[in-house]
C-alpha cells in the first residue's frame, strides 16, 4: 500500500508538522500533515495523482474531491486519467446554483469520491450520503494520507472501501 519511498520521504518532508492541533474529528495530535504544502507543489502533486491513478478503481465517471482538500486532487487525477471531476462542497451554497456539488450532474453517475487526508472519515460519510441522496452511486473512496485513526472502518461500515496512498505508518518508516 505504499508507493515509492522517494515519494513518500518528500511527501513526510513536505508536509507533516510536529506541535498540538486539533482535527476535524475533534481529536488533538502532536502531528499533522498540511496537506496544502504537497497539493501546491504542482511537481509534487502530480506525482501523487499518478501514483494514486494506478490503485484506483476503473468503473467511475467521474471524481467527486471534497472541499476543499480533496478538490486539488481530483482536478490532478482529472488530468493523468482523462475522466471528469465534481467539486463537492460541505453545505450547499445559499446563492447562484444552491448546490452542494459541482461541475455536473451527480444523478445517475458513478462516482470516485476523493479526499486528501483521512482520520475518522467523518466529513467522507456525511458527504457520501448527500450525493447518494443526489442519486449518485459512491462505493469507493480514494485518498493521500489515512491516518489509520479508525477511517477505513467506519467508510467501510457505509459500504465504502477506502484506497490510500499512504499509511501513517508507511510514511513515518
Amino acid at each position: 500500500m505504499t508507493a515509492s519511498v522517494s515519494l513518500a520521504q518528500r511527501v513526510l518532508q513536505a508536509a507533516h508538522l510536529s506541535g498540538s492541533f486539533r482535527l476535524r474529528s475533534g481529536a488533538m495530535s502532536a502531528e499533522y500533515f498540511d496537506k496544502y504544502r504537497f497539493e501546491g507543489d504542482p511537481v509534487l502533486l502530480r506525482e501523487i495523482a499518478e501514483q494514486l491513478a494506478q490503485r484506483i478503481p476503473k468503473d467511475f465517471e467521474a471524481l467527486a474531491g471534497l472541499e476543499m482538500g480533496g478538490i486539488p486532487i481530483a482536478t490532478m487525477l482529472s488530468q493523468v486519467t482523462g475522466r471528469p471531476a465534481l467539486f463537492i462542497r460541505k453545505k450547499a451554497k445559499d446563492y447562484g446554483t444552491c448546490r452542494f456539488a459541482e461541475g455536473g450532474e451527480v444523478k445517475g453517475r458513478r462516482l470516485l469520491l476523493v479526499e486528501d487526508v483521512v482520520t475518522s472519515g467523518g466529513q467522507i460519510i456525511e458527504s457520501v450520503r448527500a450525493l447518494r441522496n443526489e442519486g449518485a452511486t459512491v462505493t469507493d473512496v480514494v485518498c493521500v494520507i489515512d491516518r489509520e485513526a479508525g477511517g477505513a472502518a467506519a467508510l467501510a461500515q457505509e459500504g465504502l472501501t477506502l484506497t490510500s496512498l499512504f499509511t501513517m505508518s508507511a510514511l513515518k518508516k
